[in-house]
């Protein structure tokens, strides 16, 4: 293991890590991260982005589901950095997803901070907790099992 690890992700390293992109890339930046233990994820929310055509075309509104899939992102590059797979063909599988509430609309314009910390971690199965904020406001809140799965 590398002596000094990253605590901040921006964009490039994310990708290094993720296999997402858009329109389903959905952080821009991870910071605070602690191997093994937590970080904090940044998704600045904005109208140009496509599921608000739909969701709701006179109401924007952020769906749930994709605040909880923006907290596994957050943690998998988390757990990426943890396990030094940058540039590794990675594949990350939800396996649960417990105790979700949502507790405020996140809409345009907000900056949706996804506060992730270690339950447990396994060599490939890692459980997680997160909690969604705007503005120190709780807008979701889940813990989630996932499998990381290396390919090559």
């Amino acid at each position: 293991m590398s002596e000094q690890l990253p605590t901040v992700a921006d964009i490039h390293l994310i990708k290094r890590i993720i296999p997402h992109r858009y329109p389903f890339l959905l952080i821009d930046k991870v910071r605070d991260i602690v191997p093994n233990e937590s970080a904090v994820g940044i998704k600045n929310v904005t109208f140009n982005e496509p599921h608000f055509q739909g969701h709701f075309p006179a109401t924007p509104i952020m769906p749930g589901v994709l605040i909880v899939e923006a907290m596994a992102q957050t943690a998998t590059v988390m757990a990426g950095i943890s396990m030094e797979i940058a540039d590794r063909d990675v594949l990350v599988y939800f396996m649960t997803i417990d105790k979700c509430k949502f507790r405020r609309m996140v809409v345009p314009g907000d900056v949706l901070e996804l506060h992730i910390t270690v339950l447990r971690k396994g060599t490939k199965i890692w459980r997680m907790k997160g909690v969604a904020m705007v503005e120190g406001e709780l807008a979701c809140e889940a813990e989630f099992g996932a499998m990381m799965d290396l390919q090559g």
